[in-house]
């Protein structure tokens, strides 16, 4: 794929399949800023094309190594001759310690290609950027660095040690992400630039999976809770205004069209008075899906105006009110279900999850806690660990609500699998998947009440 509007196509199509939209003006003005600016100055040109198809600074982080892939630094193996180990290691040392950027990816390119290779047969990918790292291990390098950059900056040096060994890191982790950069373009060549620039790029935090996310995604996707909650309480506050106007009176509105010669020029609506609903949480913060709780508990805390009222329970094997401890995590989103584990009483005798268990401790302390106006939503992967899934306690919660949504992080084709009681809770109160925060966002923004 030689042709520059070849290329842009290319890289607006991967991006969409990142759930980036992209529009067909957007992409028009992508060709011409490719046009205008050239492709002699690559970072130019990355810039420009972020300009014009992107909607904010959080899709840089799908943007950047798709632009990798379909305008790379090169093609092929680097130009050099065999590579030596701990000669790379020097070079790396001094790159490093210059910050010379241009010198640390020819350094990454000749890594790859020396270190990172495996496999020779057609379907193996050939190239790892984690065998590369793991064989050259950069990490080392730090106080080799620290010396050369002292040894640079002169006696007292620029920085404080501390600041010295963050800027050290910063420049390790710019190279790795560069050696990552090059293992994708040589695999590419070989399987495709389409094909990994779909499986091989890491997705957004939004739309990666609540049980497979790392610390720093569920970190990011705490940082997003409130731009998040602000768009679905717009969006809950039109559809308020839209339920109020009600039905056409048809009795009112007849009599209205007297005074036009019997055409109802305006029809008169029933007024519904405005009542805000209720909502009750109760939700796993056992292993895996505790992320996915804990974020959902801090989304339904940044609408708390939307409701008269919100109540949160938390349960492992056992059942505890955290409405109390919700409110703390404004000030302290990070440290929520640390909090909720030290503070609440969560689990009894053992240490895994049961929902009869927790469920039939909630309709027994805090059955009242549900009303006709009240809307319960059920956070879990509802796998019992073998127990009884005490099926009358959630009848009676279905029973007490107005409505009953079990949000499930788990695959729906998983739902029955093993100690899976996800089919039998199904039949009873209505169960969606729900794997991502943007799947998140759009069934809180559907199924919450008005």
């Amino acid at each position: 794929m030689t042709d520059p509007a070849e290329r842009i196509t290319g890289l607006v199509g991967a991006l969409r399949t990142h759930g980036v939209r992209i529009g067909t003006g957007e992409t028009v003005d992508a060709a011409r800023a490719a046009e205008a600016l050239g492709l002699a100055d690559r970072e130019l040109l990355r810039e420009g094309l972020a300009a014009t198809l992107l909607h904010g600074p959080a899709q840089r982080a799908v943007f950047d190594p798709i632009f990798d892939l379909y305008f790379p630094r090169g093609v092929g193996a680097p130009d050099t001759g065999p590579t030596d180990r701990e000669s790379l290691r020097d070079r790396l040392a001094e790159a490093l310690a210059a910050d010379d950027r241009a010198l640390m990816a020819r350094l990454a390119a000749q890594a790859v290609d020396g270190f990172g290779g495996y496999g020779s047969s057609p379907g193996s990918d050939g190239w790892s950027a984690y065998q590369t790292l793991e064989r050259l291990r950069p990490q080392t390098l730090l106080a080799r660095v620290r010396a050369g950059v002292r040894a640079g900056a002169g006696e007292g040096g620029q920085f404080a040690d501390r600041l010295l060994d963050d800027e050290i890191r910063r420049r390790i982790e710019e190279f790795r992400r560069l050696v990552g950069t090059e293992a994708r373009r040589r695999v590419a060549e070989r399987r495709g630039r389409d094909e990994i620039a779909r499986r091989g790029v890491r997705p957004t935090a939004d739309r990666v999976d609540f049980l497979f996310a790392n610390r720093d995604q569920l970190a990011e996707l705490r940082r997003a809770v409130q731009p998040l909650a602000r768009k679905l309480a717009t969006r809950l506050a039109a559809r308020r205004r839209r339920a109020t106007r009600g039905t056409v009176d048809l009795r009112r509105t007849l009599r209205s069209s007297l005074s036009t010669g019997g055409v109802p020029m305006r029809p008169v609506l029933r007024r519904r008075r405005p009542v805000r609903p209720e909502l009750v949480l109760l939700c796993d913060v056992s292993g895996s899906v505790s992320g996915f709780s804990d974020f959902t508990m801090l989304l339904v805390q940044a609408l708390h105006d939307q409701f008269s009222k919100v109540r949160v329970f938390a349960f492992v094997n056992r059942l505890d009110e955290v409405t109390g401890l919700l409110d703390h995590g404004r000030a302290d989103p990070e440290g929520l279900g640390a909090r909720i584990r030290e503070e609440a009483t969560l689990t009894g005798w053992h240490g895994s999850s049961d929902y009869g268990m927790a469920l039939g401790e909630f309709t027994e302390r805090y059955g009242a806690a549900v009303g006709p106006r009240g809307t319960v939503f059920v956070l879990g992967d509802a796998r019992t660990n073998q127990s009884d899934p005490n099926l009358s306690a959630v009848r009676e919660i279905a029973r007490r609500a107005r409505r009953v949504y079990w949000l499930n992080p788990e695959p729906a084709g998983q739902w029955g699998t093993g100690d899976s009681a996800a089919p039998a809770y199904a039949e009873l109160v209505e169960m969606h998947e729900c794997r991502t925060a943007r799947q998140l966002g759009e069934l809180v923004g559907r199924l919450l009440p008005v």
